[in-house]
């Protein structure tokens, strides 16, 4: 199984639909606070309704948090700095994609820590980042891609 890290994600409707694209895939979601809305928020599940029941989905006060209960996590970490792309990455079951704030992505200190953990999806230059829905999605199912979409039919 996989899973997908948000730390501190801003936009309802953005985490409403990673939780979906988790749902619908097996991957375990993990919501790292402060979140930029309330998790009862309306858009949040508007863009998830029916799928939040089918989640298995886990909220920490903290990265501190988030590293005390998964301690074998080696995330690998999505960044535009990042300097070796989602496609060279070679995914494992188990690996954490991990996702940075809406607005200012990873803190460095954390993409600081290992830089080949630091993928990037190919973008034009001079361009902005994809939605971080879009982001997840794309970088999820090419690990799925490379584990041979194990359960998926």
């Amino acid at each position: 199984m996989l899973n997908i890290v948000l730390l501190e994600p801003e936009i309802p409707p953005n985490t409403g639909n990673i939780a979906r694209t988790c749902a619908a895939t097996g991957t375990r979601l993990h919501l790292i606070e402060p979140l930029g809305f309330e998790l009862s928020d309306r858009t949040l599940k508007r863009a998830g309704l029916d799928y939040w029941q089918q989640l298995d989905w886990t909220v920490y006060r903290d990265l501190e948090d988030f590293r005390a209960q998964n301690p074998q996590a080696r995330p690998w970490m999505l960044s535009t700095k990042g300097r070796v792309s989602h496609a060279e990455a070679r995914f494992e079951d188990g690996d954490y994609l991990m996702f940075g704030r809406e607005t200012k992505g990873l803190p460095a200190a954390l993409l600081d820590t290992d830089s080949r953990r630091v993928l990037r999806i190919p973008m034009l230059p001079d361009t902005r980042s994809l939605n971080l829905s879009n982001s997840a999605a794309v970088v999820l199912f090419e690990a799925l891609r490379q584990l041979d979409f194990p359960g998926l039919k």
